[in-house]
Parts: structure tokens; sequence; C-alpha cells
């Protein structure tokens, strides 16, 4: 870029006006990328709570009343037909709807602990594999093959296990590392068949109030030993659009479905919590495009105040381009500031409540898809900004 322009640009500009658009954007990108690493790493403490299947589904089934279970009619009225199916995935809350399948067929357990053999009859269901936001190791078992059946408990069994039974019984109690080491057998039986299968567990879950097999094994078994007793499921899992959403809950209540677990309260915890995340996202992205007006109207003063010079560099043979280019050049290097100073800006909010968060049994989620979201929104910005710059000179050369 030539001298004379370098030199009208440079005396004429106003550090004051860019200075505070660079503060203004500072402080909206600040409250964003703080507010997005937060939501993270509060997710990041329901997500210890159950590697597998997240916060986002609600479990439910129809309650059980009257006599109907002793007489032997209770079933039909408990499993969920397919026009109440398709009515829960029609919902605007529902974004996907899975069923339980539960073994037709007769299980027993075998446990080899200190040289004793403990059995017990048993029952196993399964979900759609694309409801697990992360599958067990393992999970992928092929039907008869020899390979152990993973098994996911819920946490509960355990715990009633250890501080019900083993303690009353004077038995060792058992925790989920050692559990996971003990030679398990199942008992396959039924349709006039019977086998034994290997079988590992392969996690516990807070949130699966059962005891899940890989949906591939359960319909394996399930046509060799079924006897063709359960058509419909009796349990359904439901991922939400939004964590905790209150029309699902009061949908779930005017049908007096049952939610497994009583998550209502966490998931209305959630729901609040990003409601609060993206009113403060919203508020940092209004200050931001605040800041993206006043550089706007720090330029269009410009014009006006040199307008007559601007026509006389257009006489000289000077494209607008070439005026753009400056006023460019300085606003990319001030967004670059300003996304390091956010950057650091929020490294040192997240560390303000990281004790917080490792204290609940967590580690806060990863900075990197936060820098990279204020990395996507400078970019964006800048292209803005250039672009604008771009056309307010176009407009003062045509004076």
């Amino acid at each position: 870029m030539s001298n004379p322009i370098r030199r009208l640009l440079r005396r004429n500009i106003s550090g004051g006006q860019i200075a505070g658009y660079a503060i203004a954007n500072l402080a909206g990108l600040v409250i964003v990328l703080t507010a997005l690493q937060f939501y993270r790493d509060i997710s990041s403490v329901s997500d210890a709570e159950d590697s597998f299947v997240s916060a986002d589904y609600m479990i439910i089934s129809k309650r059980v009343e009257g006599l109907d279970g002793l007489m032997g009619g209770g079933q039909a009225a408990t499993t969920f037909t397919a026009d109440e199916r398709s009515e829960i995935s029609s919902q605007p809350w529902a974004e996907e709807v899975g069923e339980f399948t539960a073994a037709d067929f007769n299980i027993s357990a075998q446990v080899n602990m200190a040289g004793a053999n403990l059995s017990t009859a048993l029952f196993l269901e399964s979900i759609p594999d694309k409801f697990f936001d992360i599958s067990p190791r393992g999970w992928d078992y092929r039907p008869g093959s020899n390979d152990p059946v993973p098994v996911i408990i819920s946490k509960d069994y355990l715990t009633l296990y250890n501080f019900g039974f083993a303690a009353s019984r004077g038995m060792p109690q058992i925790s989920e590392e050692l559990i996971g080491m003990l030679p398990l057998r199942l008992s396959l039986s039924g349709n006039g068949r019977q086998q034994w299968v290997d079988a590992r567990i392969a996690g516990f879950s807070s949130r699966l109030n059962t005891i899940a097999v890989p949906e591939n094994f359960l319909s394996w078994a399930n046509g060799i030993y079924g006897e063709g007793r359960n058509t419909e499921p009796s349990r359904l899992i439901v991922r939400l659009k939004r964590a905790g959403d209150p029309e699902a809950t009061k949908y779930m209540e005017s049908h007096d479905y049952e939610i497994a677990g009583d998550k209502t309260a966490g998931g209305k915890a959630a729901y609040f919590l990003s409601m609060v995340i993206t009113v403060v996202v919203g508020i940092g992205a209004i200050i931001s495009i605040l800041a993206f007006f006043i550089l706007l109207l720090s330029i269009y003063l410009l014009l006006q105040k040199n307008r007559s010079k601007i026509h006389d560099l257009m006489l000289l043979g000077y494209t607008p381009g070439q005026v753009a280019r400056y006023y460019q050049t300085i606003v990319a290097t001030v967004n670059l500031l300003v996304l390091l100073l956010a950057v650091a800006g929020m490294l040192a909010a997240s560390s303000m409540w990281q004790e917080q968060i490792e204290a609940l049994g967590a580690r806060g989620a990863s900075c990197v898809p936060t820098v990279l979201t204020g990395t996507a929104i400078i970019l964006a910005i800048t292209a803005w900004n250039t672009i604008a710059i771009s056309r307010n000179i176009r407009k003062g050369f045509r004076v």
C-alpha cells in the first residue's frame, strides 16, 4: 500500500472507536465462550454418573394397578401398543423412541465365588444399540460364537446385594472392579432346548434399571428359546430433543406413565441450566452484534469526515480496494487479539470451578471445542467486517 494512503488513514482513524469496538467484542465473546465451557463442564458431571446412557433419555412404563397382575391380565394392560408408541414418537419433544426387548425364555445365572457356586434365576432385556452414547467394550456380540455375552447391570442391584443381601448373610461385599472379574455363566432354556453360555459384566449403569445384553444376542436367543409370550414392549426409552423438557413430563403425568428412576428432578435442573446458558449466550451474542455496529458507525463517520480526501484519492487513481484493505488489516488484527484475550478469559474463568467439578467425581470437559467455537465466531465476524468495510468504502468512492 502506498504511503499517501497509509498516512492519510492513520492520521484520521479514531483509536478510541476501534478500542470501543474491541472492548465490546471482547466482552461478548468472553461471555459466550465462558457460558459454553461452563455448560460442557457441568454436563461432564452428569456424564460421569453413567458413561453409557446420558441424561437426555427418559425410560417410561405403565403403572401396575389393582389385582390385574394376580388375575393374570396385568401384562397386556402394562404393555405399549403400536398406536401408543406412534403417539409418543410424534410428540414435539421426542427425538426418538426405542423399545425394551425382554427375554422370552428362562434364564439362570451361576457365578463362582471363593470356591462356592452361587446361582439365581435372572431376567434379561435389551435396548437398540443406537441409544448407547458409548457402547460397552465388546458389545458387538456375534450370535452363536463362543465369545462371552457382555452384560450391563444396574448399579442399584449391586448396592442391594452389598448392603442388603451380603450384609445380612455375612457374605463378602463385591466392588464393581471385582465383579467384572468373576466367572459368570448363563443358562438359556425354553422351547424344548437348553444351553449354557459364558458371560461377563461389561459395566454398570445408574440409568438403566435392568440387566441389559446386546440387542443382536437377545434377538438370536429369543428366536431359538423363545416361547412367544412377549409381543409388545412393557418399557420404552425416549430420547428427548432437550434434556428435562417439562412438556415431556406433563405428557407422562397426563397419561399416567411412570418415569424410571425418578429422574425428573435432575431433568428439570438440566432443562433450567440449558435455558440459563441460552440466555447468557444470547446476551453475549447481542453485545458482539452491537460491537459490529460500533465498527460500522466508526467507518461511516470516518468516510463522512474524509469525503473530499477520498474523492481526491479516486481522482489520483487509487481503488476502493486499496483503501479498504488497510481497515480490513486493522480489524483482522484486532479480532485476532480479541480471540486470544477471550480464550484466556474463558480459561481463567473455568479454572475457578474446576475444583468443585472434581469434587463431584468428574473431570472438566476439554476446552478445545470451545476454543474452536470461538475461532469460528471470530472468523465469521472478520468476514462480516471485511464485507461491510468494502461496501462502505465503495459507497464513499461514489461520492
